[in-house]
């Protein structure tokens, strides 16, 4: 076993929700899993920056398009590994904003195969490390709120 610190790498994206009149939230679509708009952050930029940069090259939603809510801000680590470090794990964080867009939000996505906006309906068992937890602490603090 190596004494050697695992890679480490950190991905920020926005979870977009909608009234129309019920809540639904928005799920990007890969070819074998469920996701959220988010990706890698870059050199220099700060979290929040990565998330909406992400958020609008994934939907076509700009930051003015989206009301975030400043009392909302997911963090998870986990371990996942990929074929790009030979399957050896990396230790990932996951920061996602909570953003509200008007419910006639266009989605145009450019790096996923669709979109869905899912009602809210919890509890919801869509992935098990992301998703599931994220949606676990938007319903806490919803009911909190």
């Amino acid at each position: 076993m190596s004494d050697q610190p695992l890679p480490k790498t950190k991905a920020c994206g926005i979870l977009l929700y909608k009234q129309t009149p019920q809540t639904r939230i928005l799920l990007m679509r890969h070819a074998d899993r469920w996701d959220l708009p988010k990706g890698h952050i870059e050199p220099g930029e700060d979290e929040l920056a990565c998330a909406l940069r992400e958020t609008e090259e994934e939907t076509g939603l700009s930051s003015d398009a989206i009301e975030l809510d400043p009392d909302f801000c997911f963090r998870e680590v986990y371990y996942p590994r990929y074929k790009r470090t030979k399957f050896q794990p990396v230790e990932k964080t996951l920061v996602v904003f909570l953003g509200r867009v008007a419910a006639d939000a266009q989605i145009r996505p450019t790096e996923h195969l669709g979109f869905e906006w899912l009602p809210w309906s919890p509890p919801h068992q869509i992935q098990t490390f992301t998703i599931d937890p994220l949606l676990a602490a938007l319903q806490q603090h919803w009911a909190h709120s």
